[in-house]
Order: C-alpha cells, then structure tokens, then sequence
C-alpha cells in the first residue's frame, strides 16, 4: 500500500527516456562506425570522448573543424519516411566544407536529437551518416543521441554533424593567388543538396497533385531526396596532382554568394550562362517558383555543388583528372578583375 510519503515510484521510462532504446541503438551503430576507422584512431565508440591521433605524415598540421546540419530537409524525411541518405547530408555538408580548405576530413561526430527514440529511424539514420563517412575517408568516432520528450513533435528528429580535417600549413587553400585569367570550373551537383528546401517545399504546395512522375530519370521523390555529394576523395586526388588556387563549396546562397567567399579583393568570377546544363529537377523548381535566374543561383546550387579556381594552363589537365575520377566538370567561367559592385557577374 502507497501512503501520501511514498508515492509510486517513476522511472526514467515512465518519463518518456527509454534508456534500453538507447543501449539497443548503440549496439546497432557499433560496427556501422567500425567501418569507417582510419589511421589516427585511438578509441572507439562508447568513451566519454573520442581520442584520434594526426596522421605522422603531415609534418606541420593545421586542424580545419566544420560543423553544419540537414535544414528542412528533414521536414520531407518525416513526411515521406526517406531516413537513410540525410546522414550522408549531414556528412557531406561538412566534409566538403572542410575540404574547402584543402583539407582532408579526418574524424567525424553527430547529434541526433529526439522526443521519443525509434532505434529503427535512429539506426537508418546513422547508417547514413556512416556511409557517407566511408565514402569521404573519415572516422565515425563518436557522437550524442537525445531523447528529450515534450521538445519535438512524435516521429521527428534533429541532426548536426562536427568533422575535424588536417592540412600542411603549406598547403592551405585561401584563395589568395586567385588572379584574373583563372578558370573556373564547376562540378555538377546531386541536385538540391541540403539547401534551399523551405523553397522546395513551397513548390511541392503549389505544385500538389500535378507532380511529375519522375525527373532526371529517377523516381521524382528520389530526385528530390537525393543526398548531397561528397566531392572529398576525387578532389583531394585533384589536388595532389595539380596546383588549384581555391575550391568554393556552393551551399546556402548559390553560386552567387559562396564564390565570393574565396576570391581576393578587386577580383570577380564571370560565369557563362549555359555553360553548365540546367537539369530537369532545377527546370522543375524554376518554373513552379517562378523565380528568375538570378534567384535560381542565388537560392540553388543550380546544377554546381563544387567550384574549382585553377590557373589556365593547368584547366585541361585538372578536368581531365577529375573526369577520370567521376566528377561530371565543366569550364563554367573565368576570373576578371572586378569593376563594379558584383563580385559573380552571370552573362
């Protein structure tokens, strides 16, 4: 019998923390992450942190640490139960930033977050993300899942990824020899990636009931989800062979505002209009926005997931390594010395 001093006791679980879910997750992940250990790993899975050691190779490392997540993208994960490629969004979203650096991706860390753990979504997820770790060349050495009732809606989740790479101190990648006369070459994207998905899914409103079928020859869902690109091992094989200026990594804010990013002051990048295809998922989503050029490259990566800066001379051979690879490239532009007030000038 329960009197007024001893209540009935609550547990954890009674609370909506299922600690056993959590165990079970983790012994789901364990030999996901086990597939992408590399050199420099110290500790596995299950520590309080992760200990990796820099590679003796580098002679003088400089640490590039990149953190990022998904965006709305997930939004359409919940609603069309497609949880097995935002991982490699997550991924993807910071390794190719870190590579921007010309960096190699070194280790890799996530947070999932939750109101109630689905050890079947949670796994799908993170294998995922181990996956896209594998195919970037970086550990899966730690991470955080939390179950927090009452903080998100049942069947969501949250996701943020941390990657740290390393590269010579010689070799940084600033931007700052970029003259004009460079080429710039651009390296065809997925699709959307990971951003701008607040205007896909205003298109998937307006456009409700008329959706085609499919679009670039896959599935129009499958079009839409495709993950993001992982540029990371044919670039870095790019840049061992060949002297690349800068690389820009063509997020939030298009072509338009991440070139910029990378480019010395006076100097701009004019690009051709039509030098690169416009695909049949980004004609679909200019027509259904009714949005403008500018808008399109400013909104979209638009076809371009990657920007290489290279010296003229050096295009060809650059091209053709990456080709070779499987990077679908295309001699997008030139930098000039900059004249007015746009630093990307689309003509």
């Amino acid at each position: 019998m329960t009197s007024a001093l001893s209540p009935t006791a609550l547990s954890y679980k009674d609370a909506g923390v299922d600690i056993d879910a959590g165990d079970a997750l983790v012994e789901r992940i364990k030999p996901l992450a086990k597939r992408t250990m590399r050199e420099g790993v110290l500790a596995g899975i299950g520590g309080f942190g992760a200990l990796f050691e820099v590679p003796k190779r580098y002679r003088e490392p400089v640490l590039v640490s990149g953190t990022d997540g998904v965006g709305t993208k997930l939004k359409l994960a919940f609603e069309w139960q497609m949880h097995d490629t935002v991982g490699i969004d997550l991924v993807a979203m910071s390794v190719n930033d870190v590579l921007v650096q010309g960096a190699e991706p070194l280790f890799f860390l996530d947070y999932f977050a939750c109101g109630k753990l689905d050890v079947d979504t949670a796994a799908a997820v993170v294998g995922g993300i181990a996956r896209g770790c594998e195919l970037s060349g970086c550990a899966l050495i730690g991470g955080e899942t939390a179950e927090m009732p009452g903080m998100y809606p049942a069947g969501e989740y949250d996701l943020a990824g941390f990657c740290v790479g390393a590269v010579e101190k010689s070799k940084i990648l600033s931007g700052a020899d970029v003259k004009p006369g460079d080429l710039v070459l651009g390296l065809a994207s997925s699709g959307v990636h990971s951003n701008g998905f607040s205007l896909v899914r205003k298109c998937l409103e307006r456009a409700a009931g008329k959706l085609p079928a499919t679009l670039d020859g896959k599935p129009f869902r499958q079009a839409i989800m495709e993950p993001t690109r992982l540029y990371v091992k044919n670039v870095l094989a790019a840049l061992a062979l060949h002297p690349i200026k800068a690389l820009a990594h063509i997020t939030g804010g298009g072509l338009l505002e991440n070139i910029p990013r990378v480019l010395p002051e006076g100097t701009a990048a004019h690009l051709a209009k039509g030098s690169w295809p416009q695909t049949e998922l980004f004609a679909w989503l200019q027509a259904t926005a009714g949005i403008d050029d500018f808008e399109m490259n400013r909104t979209f990566n638009n076809g371009i997931g990657m920007v290489v800066v290279i010296d003229a001379a050096q295009g060809a051979a650059c091209s053709a390594t990456l080709r070779a690879a499987g990077e679908q490239v295309y001699q997008i532009g030139v930098i000039a010395e900059r004249d007015n007030d746009a630093a990307v000038v689309v003509s």
